[in-house]
Parts: structure tokens; C-alpha cells; sequence
């Protein structure tokens, strides 16, 4: 898939951002602001950040957890806000008339007299895609929503807790505001953008997060590597980071084939951080240090970030937090790994003082790594 490259030199000023917009990445679950800078920004903490809210949703799996709350919903969103979540993560597209909207498929499935059918979802004015699913007005009922699985079969997109869907503008008005947002810039693979189409995506999303986040904590991530570079270029407030597989999957534009690439990205851009697929971290741990040489932040995802021992491992690697499905496991995993131990408090030989962790060498997490390579493989 070829993408276009985009001369970010030279993209027209977003004249609806005040230069002086303040920005403090603060939120009362922090325990100290993080550091934002041109080039950098340092977390106060391991993150914990929720996957479109509580967690995506699998319809065909049989864990009952994955199919709890409706995704990418505000109900799912303060839902994962009842645990000490720091951001929720969610994937924003923008309509045919221009209003960004918060939903992860680049296509809507619907039923309509036993045909299914399919649109694509920024081929929808916001009025026709709040019709699916779920509806606001008490009484009203909505078009069929369904979803296609990775095998490819078409289900019933049914979950325990339903919610309607959702513009930008209202999470931010009906989210706690001490939850931060990872706002994920959501374009399909399979399209050439051009570069006016991405300027103006970029535009409506920024204008929507300028007039509402107020003190809320916000982090920009995309997998489009021009995407990332221009939404660096519009606005110097928020952190971007550059989502990649890691080298788990292969794609025409090699800037998204490696962590290699995604730091070369990241310098080359002036972005904060990288969101890398958690196995591709694993295969390569040698990396977290080129990273962290580099002065950029590394967040993880995928489904290993549920498995508590792989969260372990990564925070003794120094990452700086996971994106997770399961948001009460995990938080409360992380919240008893940072709570000191009698040992360490009393200098417990092989512990530091005043912390709760094990400290590992290069070689002993190498072999810590070994111990999960049936997960790794999944």
C-alpha cells in the first residue's frame, strides 16, 4: 500500500489553536504532572490505559469480560474510570460533514430486509451514523448494528451494558475529567491519503479537543506515519506518539515494519513516543534501551498487556505503561506491584528501600522473558 509522503513544511497554521493554549498533563490519579516537552514526555507513573473504555469488544469469544460493555461508549469509558485507570484509549474517525466521532471499524454493518449490508463510516453524515445501534431518545429504535469477526463471519453485535454511540465533543463532556485520553487518529490501511484530506481530518479533531479538554490530559496516536507528522506539525500542546506492530505484520510502507523505523519516525518528526504491539517489544528487549536513549516513551498494547506476569515484566523493563482490556485485573495487578513490601521498607538484600520490586539485570529479564514464549506466540 503506498502512501503519500506529506511535506508537513509546508501545512497551513491551524488558526483555530491559540498559540498560548496552556497545557498541564496533570490528572488527580497522578501523583506528580508529567513532563511535555518539544521532544519528549516523561509519565509521573506506570500507565494503565484503558482500551476503548473497559476494553474492546470480541463478540465470538467465550470470556464473558471481552463482551461486557459496549465499546468505544461514555458508559464504557466511565465504567473503566471506576478503577484507577489514568487514560482510556479510544479511536476517533471524522464524518462526511465533519464532525469527529469516536468508533474503531473503518465500516458500519447493518440488516435491513435480510440483506446485510456495509458503509463506510466517514461516508456517513453524523446524523445517519448515531441511526445504528443503541438510541439516545427513550422509544427509539435503532438500525441493526452488527460486526465482522476475523474469520470473517458477520454476528450480532451484542453486548451485557449497551450504549449509543458517541461524538469527540461529548466524551469530553460527559467523561471524568481526571481520566486522560489517548486519542487514536483512526484511518484505514487499504487508503492513499492525500494531504489535503488528512489536514482537514486533523483540523476538525484539534478543534474539537482545543475547545473542550480544558486541564484533561490528552495523547495523540496514530498508526499513519504522515498522520503523525502533521498532527505534530498543527499543534506543539499535546504529545504524539506513532502506533506500529513492531514488526509483526509487514506493510508496503516500511516506516510501519519496525521499532527501528517507528524511532526513526519519532526523531525525525520531533514526536514524544511510540505504542508499540507488546510482542514486538518482547522479541526485541534490546530495544526498550534504544528507545529510551532516543528520550521517547513507550507504551505497549495487545492481548498480552492482560496477562498480569507480562505487565510485571515490562514495568521492570522500564516501560512506561499498557494499554489493556482488562481494565479491574490489570489496575489492580499494577496497584500491588507498586506497593512497598515490609522487605523493602526494612532493606531486604536484593530490594531497594522504600520499593516493592525486584531489581533485574539485562540478562536475568532476558531469561524472565523466556519463561512466555507459548504466550509471545499467540
Amino acid at each position: 500500500m503506498a502512501l503519500k509522503a506529506v511535506h508537513v513544511s509546508e501545512v497551513p497554521k491551524l488558526d483555530h489553536v491559540p498559540e498560548n493554549s496552556s497545557f498541564s498533563l496533570y490528572s488527580t490519579r497522578f501523583s506528580k504532572g508529567a513532563e511535555v516537552g518539544r521532544a519528549s514526555f516523561k509519565p509521573p507513573k506506570f500507565l494503565v490505559i484503558g482500551h476503548r473504555g473497559n476494553g474492546m469488544n470480541l463478540l465470538q469469544s467465550t470470556d464473558r469480560r471481552m463482551k461486557a460493555v459496549k465499546e468505544n461508549t461514555i458508559l464504557s469509558f466511565n465504567t473503566a474510570g471506576n478503577f484507577p485507570v489514568d487514560f482510556v484509549e479510544f479511536d476517533v474517525q471524522v464524518t462526511k460533514d465533519g464532525c469527529p466521532i469516536i468508533f474503531h471499524d473503518n465500516f458500519i454493518l447493518s440488516e435491513e430486509n435480510g440483506t446485510v449490508y456495509e458503509k463506510r463510516v466517514t461516508e456517513l453524515n453524523l446524523s445517519e451514523f448515531l441511526t445504528y445501534g443503541v438510541q439516545r431518545e427513550s422509544g427509539m429504535v435503532g438500525r441493526t448494528l452488527l460486526r465482522k469477526t476475523k474469520d470473517g463471519k458477520i454476528v450480532g453485535w451484542n453486548v451485557e451494558a449497551d450504549d449509543s454511540s458517541c461524538t469527540l465533543q461529548e466524551a469530553f463532556q460527559k467523561v471524568n475529567p481526571s481520566i486522560g485520553f489517548n486519542i487514536e487518529l483512526k484511518f484505514d490501511d487499504h487508503i492513499v491519503y492525500q494531504e489535503e484530506y488528512l489536514v482537514s481530518v486533523l483540523q476538525a479533531i484539534l478543534r474539537v479537543v482545543f475547545e473542550n479538554a480544558k486541564d484533561r490530559p490528552v495523547i495523540f496516536s496514530t498508526f499513519q506515519p504522515d498522520a503523525a507528522l502533521l498532527v505534530k506539525k498543527l499543534q506543539n500542546t499535546y504529545p504524539v506518539f506513532f502506533l506500529t506492530n513492531g514488526g509483526n505484520e509487514i506493510y508496503y510502507d516500511v516506516r510501519r515494519n519496525s521499532l527501528e523505523e517507528a524511532i526513526k519516525l519519532c526523531l525525525d518528526g520531533g514526536l514524544q513516543g511510540i505504542v508499540s504491539e507488546v510482542r514486538g517489544i518482547f522479541r526485541n528487549p534490546g530495544t526498550v534501551k534504544k528507545i529510551k536513549e532516543s528520550k521517547l516513551s513507550l507504551l505497549t498494547y495487545g492481548k498480552l498487556n492482560n496477562v498480569p506476569e507480562a505487565v510485571y515484566v515490562q514495568h521492570l523493563m522500564g516501560i512506561d505503561g499498557v494499554i489493556v482490556d482488562l481494565v479491574r485485573e490489570i489496575t489492580e495487578t499494577v496497584s500491588n506491584m507498586m506497593k512497598p513490601s515490609e522487605e523493602a521498607v526494612s532493606g531486604e538484600e536484593g530490594l531497594i528501600p522504600g520499593q516493592g520490586k525486584p531489581q533485574f539485570s539485562q540478562t536475568e529479564l532476558t531469561f524472565l522473558l523466556k519463561l512466555i514464549p507459548e504466550l509471545i506466540q499467540q
